[in-house]
């Protein structure tokens, strides 16, 4: 199984890529040894056209190349330099009297250079690399109010960072504390430590909306250069907005030279969009969740912490020392399928965890199309479709409940029906799509079998390969698509309702009580004297099309239908998992 049938990558063990300040591009890999080795490339920043004649109108360009295929963007720009670059994006926009965003602008432009140095390397992050060989760093600290009973404010002189907790996926570990030398003191020791341990990966649990925020106020405060980046450069930021299902939380994004920043916060709601069931996402309760939380662990009420330093100091540097731990925790089990996603998409890995997932996918079928010198047609204008079939067929409590599912619907539907984007002249997405699902099976194969780090290797793999291929029919009705087409889209979801109509027919002639019908599952009370599942599901396996595959995955103590999407499932061991607003609320 090699990753590399999936997706081309010219160099092996990088861990960071960059633009430097005088506009090249800077590799950074991490040898088996464990040592970083930085190396230096020429980088010509590049942009799309819709023909020659608009991209003679620019100056210092480095080459000019006319692309195969019949789509929109059908020339490639190189330029001399980053400063040229730019300056051609401004007369574009004054030469079209479009902006790149707009719909009808005869130019693409790909704003993020990491994005366009991964694909025209090629390069992929962590190639022919373990998660567990990544250097991870896990971040937190404590802050002093100055005003009892008031969250701390970081530009308040009084608030000072008091503790700073460091851990490394060595099993390394450190609380600094600002007592006998002062916060200016304590944050120039966190930034060497940095230096010092030179992580690949910084992260905390809501590092991006409080630790950072705050570590870079106070440093300001002090004329401190927060400096922790690789060759001392100092962080970055810029507002931004991160999607987790139907939620949109903006939040500052922050850059760290040379590192990629993982906040846990993201990856635990990322998490609940498909399991919506957590209560809190705050890292206590999702360590409880998890079930990663010590019996030892130390805790302190957030009103407590100021008054606990000064009379107690080792109680809160155990329980500092306890977030960390546990922020290391939820990132072994939530991280990896990230990693893995960055070693076959053309973006950062901190890019693989904040983009949505439509994103995602565009960026692998632009650069597959752009490695082979291929045109890229211009996204469909957006319009409606219907979606999947969902019903509460049967409101009420109802016992003995089982669950059976559809295995990658709509993935399914596009091999088997052997669909294809209009637009998608190389058949890139298909054959994407088919090589993703063979892989995660294999994956999944290997994962029955291996033990102990193989078998988190191979259960990483098959999870972030899952995610992956659930997102390419959703891909199809995103209006910003490339390759996206609603007729396709329209297709697949016919097919799916009727998949999943032909299901619930067949149960109910079978004798079983159909209760919740949800796009690719249904919830049902077996037929009377009916009781091995795998039975059950052959039966119905046996009723649909080639190529269309159910697993009978679930049983129930008990089921509450209050109406359509808005249940409670009691499960076998007595836990209660709740789905929908209505029953939240």
């Amino acid at each position: 199984m090699d990753i590399s049938q999936l997706v081309r990558s010219s160099e092996s063990r990088v861990v960071a890529i960059e633009v430097n300040e005088q506009g090249q591009c800077e590799l950074f890999r991490r040898t088996k040894a464990g040592v970083v080795e930085g190396e230096i490339r020429p980088f010509y920043p590049w942009l799309l056209t819709s023909g020659v004649a608009l991209a003679s109108q620019l100056e210092q360009v480095s080459d000019i190349v006319e692309l195969a295929g019949s789509g929109a963007m059908r020339v490639r720009v190189s330029f001399q330099n980053l400063a040229s670059y730019e300056k051609a994006i401004k007369d574009l926009k004054k030469l079209t009297n479009q902006n790149p965003s707009s719909p009808l602008a005869p130019y693409r432009i790909f704003s993020d250079l990491t994005q366009q140095m991964l694909t025209m390397i090629p390069l992929r992050l962590f190639r022919d690399m373990n998660f567990s060989e990544l250097r991870r760093m896990q971040l937190d600290i404590e802050t002093r109010s100055g005003t009892p009973g008031v969250f701390p404010d970081a530009n308040k002189e009084s608030d000072e960072v008091i503790l700073i907790s460091l851990r490394d996926s060595t099993g390394w570990e450190v609380c600094l504390s600002s007592k006998g030398q002062g916060e200016a003191a304590l944050l120039r020791q966190m930034i060497a430590l940095v230096q010092e341990r030179d992580p690949d990966v910084i992260e905390g649990h809501n590092i991006f909306n409080f630790d950072l925020p705050y570590l870079e106020t106070r440093c300001k405060r002090h004329r401190i250069k927060l400096a922790l980046g690789r060759g001392n450069r100092v962080v970055s930021s810029r507002n931004s907005r991160f999607s987790a299902g139907e939620r949109i939380i903006p939040y500052q994004r922050y850059s760290i030279y040379g590192r990629h920043v993982i906040d846990t916060l993201q990856l635990v709601m990322l998490h609940d969009v498909s399991q919506r069931d957590m209560d809190s996402y705050g890292l206590k309760a999702a360590a409880r969740y998890f079930g990663i939380n010590s019996d030892t662990r130390t805790y302190v009420d957030g009103a407590d912490i100021t008054r606990v330093f000064d009379e107690d100091p080792e109680r809160l540097k155990a329980y500092c020392l306890d977030d960390v731990r546990e922020t290391d925790g939820i990132s072994r089990l939530l991280s990896p399928s990230h990693f893995y996603q960055a070693q076959v998409l053309p973006l950062t890995y901190q890019n693989c965890v904040s983009r949505g997932n439509a994103t995602r996918i565009d960026a692998l079928l632009c650069a597959e199309y752009l490695q082979q010198s291929y045109s890229l047609p211009t996204p469909q204008m957006p319009q409606d479709f219907q979606g999947g079939l969902t019903d509460s067929v049967e409101p009420g409590v109802f016992r003995n409940v089982w669950h059976i599912d559809v295995r990658s619907l709509y993935p399914s539907v596009i091999l088997a029906k052997k669909l294809h984007p209009v637009h998608d002249e190389l058949g890139v997405f298909s054959r994407l799509l088919d090589n993703l699902r063979t892989f995660r099976l294999e994956a999944k194969d290997a994962m029955r079998t291996a033990e102990g780090e193989q078998r988190e290797h191979f259960q990483a793999l098959q999870s972030s390969f899952k995610i992956l291929i659930n997102s390419f029919y959703g891909y199809l009705g995103f209006f910003q698509a490339t390759f996206n087409d609603y007729n396709m889209a329209r297709t697949v979801t016919a097919e799916g309702r009727a998949i999943l109509s032909s299901m619930n027919e067949f149960l109910q002639k079978d004798g079983a009580k159909v209760i919740e019908m949800d796009t690719d599952g249904i919830y049902f009370c077996p037929p009377p004297g009916v009781d091995d599942m795998a039975v059950m599901q052959a039966r119905v396996q046996a009723v649909l099309p080639e190529g269309i595959e159910v697993e009978l995955d679930a049983s129930y103590q008990a089921m509450y239908a209050y109406k359509r999407k808005n249940y409670a499932l009691l499960e076998e061991n007595g836990k209660v998992s709740i789905t929908g607003a209505a029953l939240k609320s």
